[in-house]
């Protein structure tokens, strides 16, 4: 018996990232991280920098990064719509790691007139790909 599956769009700024059915997907809402399966109520929501998880039809998965964007659920298809999305082995690793180290030490030198909701987003983001690449590791190794 095939399992259920929906038809799933990643669409980043430049050109369309996956296209194919899957038995489900991962990723961060606004309000926390969402499951997303066949039959699933129709939603419209904000994404956070992070990871999407992608369970194919075949049941083999599949991580990318995202830095935000907008996931939409509709009764055939789901779409995420985000600025950049990066398969997990076109992550740069050790910018990653330096962009985290710059962001934090930014933070802990505020002055004044220091943008807090930039750093903040750029710590998350850089988190969010040593997440990614972290869990690639981990699934390699088993």
């Amino acid at each position: 018996m095939a399992a259920m599956t929906v038809q799933l769009d990643i669409v980043s700024a430049e050109s369309r990232i996956y296209s194919g059915l899957v038995a489900s997907l991962q990723v961060t809402g606004a309000e926390g991280e969402l499951g997303i399966m066949p039959g699933h109520t129709p939603l419209l929501t904000n994404i956070k920098p992070g990871m999407a998880r992608i369970v194919k039809q075949d049941g083999k998965e599949e991580v990318f990064y995202l830095s935000g964007g907008i996931l939409e659920v509709q009764p055939t298809s789901v779409s995420v719509l985000a600025d950049v999305v990066l398969r997990a082995d076109e992550i740069d690793e050790q910018s990653a790691a330096e962009a985290k180290r710059r962001a934090e030490a930014e933070m802990a030198n505020a002055g004044a007139d220091f943008n807090y909701a930039a750093a903040a987003m750029e710590l998350a983001k850089a988190v969010a790909q040593l997440r990614v690449v972290d869990t690639i590791k981990k699934n390699i190794a088993r």
